[in-house]
């Protein structure tokens, strides 16, 4: 009888441990994708994946999933630290009637995506919502992807509960173009979410860069260009939001340049070029503040100047 329960015993841990291994196999730190792989391969190097959402469960938290070949690889819900890399290859997400990327993972969680395509078709039967939706993680970085055609916003970061003391989101060598929200926006209703832009276009959206309650945006090097509305709005109607513009453009679009309107909503320009909109260059509204450091190039707009506008710095 002894014999036999040791038998068993030995058994069941040799299952164990081959089920664990399996387990710990799957896992993979990098796993690859291609336009002719399988979801039913390990997403190998030599026997890749079809798709993002059928790499992601065969790779660790932490690790890397990358594109070998120019491919559509559908759209992916992101729960866990990772990157996304589709740099050198045309790797695309083709997102209809969702979001293409959706980021909800642990606030200790870092997740990078790079050198994607992102494509709304908002001309579709069923368009795309947007292009990137930043639910909850510690940091999300986007580095020269381009998003379009979203029938929302290009970039939703709407977060409940950020790291503390703040999410963080990098935005460097993006272009956000053609979104019918939106190019970018950002809100939180607890702690905050700090985001950086650089080297990035903001085109053809509703409006170019919306910051919300309890953002704080700062932006550097970037064009707002030919939005329907405004090109930059800061609007805090229930927490502080901050629009810090540095060395940007903001021109021909269909409101005013920069606004900053509700009590709490704050938008700084410094260095920057703002011309040829429709509304007012840089306009204070309902309670609203906009900081000027004397050395920007406001003109041919409805309104020139920085009316209302708060001399800071330099004058």
């Amino acid at each position: 009888m002894n014999k036999f329960r040791l038998t068993i015993n030995a058994l069941a841990i040799a299952i164990f441990l081959v089920a664990f291994a399996s387990i710990t196999q799957a896992q993979a730190t990098r796993t690859w994708v291609s336009g002719v792989g399988d979801d039913a391969n390990p997403c190998s190097r030599t026997a890749p994946c079809k798709t993002f959402a059928g790499a992601i469960s065969k790779t660790a938290a932490g690790g890397e999933i990358d594109a070998l070949d120019p491919g559509g690889y559908g759209a992916v819900t992101i729960t866990k630290a990772i990157t996304i890399d589709g740099t050198g290859t045309f790797a695309s997400i083709l997102n209809s009637g969702t979001s293409g990327v959706i980021v909800n993972a642990p606030n200790t969680s870092i997740v990078t995506l790079r050198g994607l395509s992102i494509q709304g078709a908002r001309q579709s039967v069923s368009p795309g919502t947007n292009g990137i939706r930043f639910l909850a993680g510690k940091g999300l970085n986007v580095l020269d992807c381009i998003i379009q055609n979203e029938s929302t916003a290009g970039i939703d970061i709407n977060m409940t509960a950020p790291a503390s003391p703040a999410s963080v989101v990098h935005i460097e060598n993006t272009i956000i173009k053609n979104c019918a929200g939106d190019g970018l926006t950002a809100i939180t209703s607890a702690s905050q979410v700090w985001v950086s832009i650089k080297n990035s276009s903001f085109v053809e959206n509703g409006i170019g860069l919306h910051a919300k309650n309890n953002s704080r945006i700062y932006v550097d090097g970037c064009t707002f260009s030919n939005s329907v509305n405004e090109g930059v709005l800061s609007d805090g109607a229930l927490g502080l939001a901050v629009a810090d513009l540095a060395n940007s453009s903001v021109f021909n679009n269909g409101a005013a340049g920069v606004r900053a309107q509700t009590n709490g909503a704050i938008a700084r320009i410094s260095n920057c070029d703002i011309h040829n909109n429709q509304g007012a260059g840089a306009q204070v509204a309902a309670g609203g503040e906009v900081d000027t450091f004397g050395n920007n190039r406001i003109l041919n707009n409805g309104t020139d100047g920085c009316v209302s506008c708060t001399p800071k710095g330099v004058s």
